[in-house]
């Protein structure tokens, strides 16, 4: 085995939705996306004062790709026209399968709102392969002890699998496409070693803490990006760290992003829209 080589890493740049503190980590203009993974945002962390407005997501269609979100504090509250709706703790993770489309939103609970508190929240769209794009949306929503847990390093480390097999642990999903998302708690000192295949794209973005990768150092609100040599990942905790870490095989194929829409061609997008105008992607009730 040999480590697999660092391209670049990338800070995440500063966009605040409106009183809500966010990091884009991707995309930027360094970097576009990592095959299949096409976008992250990074809420927080920041501390939500009582009797507040929450997170300002109403409403809002999507079509052709997965969003993973990842609650580190405080809470979400989905709901879709599809006919889902949870409040996911910290902890815990949304997965939704956008597939021909619907229309969600993602809010604060009614208690977040009055209390208050520390939030800090993560969302990962993840592309769905063109045979897929199409599929009949899907929603999970997991709380923190429905997903399986691995120590490793002697308890020192321990891996949420959120979808895939990490350690002969199988993950809480197991998706559409091959792709395997965990997030990962290390005390400083640990050390976590895996075996990634050179052909699969690995996705590595520091929520918390500092670390050292495959031998150079990185910290929170960064990417790591790789290239394709290499089939080792080795992490150092220089604190104790959070980080988000997936890998899939790309798609290589044609990737067509216009607002809340992610197709293959500039005429399905114009699609998309149509058949959002249209009512296709269900109704809204509040």
């Amino acid at each position: 085995m040999s480590l697999r080589q660092i391209k670049q890493q990338h800070r995440a740049v500063s966009a605040p939705i409106a009183d809500l503190v966010t990091y884009r980590a991707l995309p930027t203009q360094a970097v576009e996306h990592i095959d299949p993974f096409l976008f992250l945002n990074h809420h927080g962390p920041q501390v939500y004062r009582p009797k507040n407005q929450g997170l300002p997501f109403g409403p809002h269609p999507h079509r052709g790709f997965e969003t993973v979100t990842f609650i580190v504090a405080g809470d979400i509250l989905h709901k879709d026209s599809s006919g889902h709706e949870s409040v996911i703790e910290a902890g815990g993770i949304q997965w939704m399968t956008a597939g021909r489309g619907l229309i969600h939103s993602e809010v604060s609970s009614e208690q977040f709102k009055a209390t208050g508190g520390d939030l800090e929240i993560l969302q990962l769209w993840v592309n769905l392969p063109a045979k897929d794009k199409m599929v009949e949306p899907r929603y999970i929503g997991l709380q923190k002890d429905e997903i399986p847990t691995v120590a490793l390093d002697e308890g020192r480390i321990f891996i949420h699998a959120v979808s895939g097999t990490w350690a002969g642990t199988v993950g809480a999903i197991q998706p559409l496409a091959d792709v395997q998302l965990a997030t990962i708690d290390l005390q400083a000192g640990s050390i976590l070693e895996l075996g990634i295949a050179p052909e699969r794209s690995i996705f590595f973005y520091t929520i918390q803490g500092r670390l050292r990768v495959n031998g150079q150092e990185t910290e929170a609100r960064q990417l790591v990006e790789f290239t394709h040599n290499g089939d080792e990942l080795r992490v150092e905790a220089l604190s104790d760290a959070k980080i988000l870490l997936g890998h899939a095989l790309p798609f290589q194929e044609p990737i067509v992003a216009y607002g809340p829409f992610v197709m293959n061609t500039e005429a399905e997008i114009r699609q998309a829209y149509q058949d959002y105008q249209a009512g296709k992607f269900g109704s809204w009730k509040d």
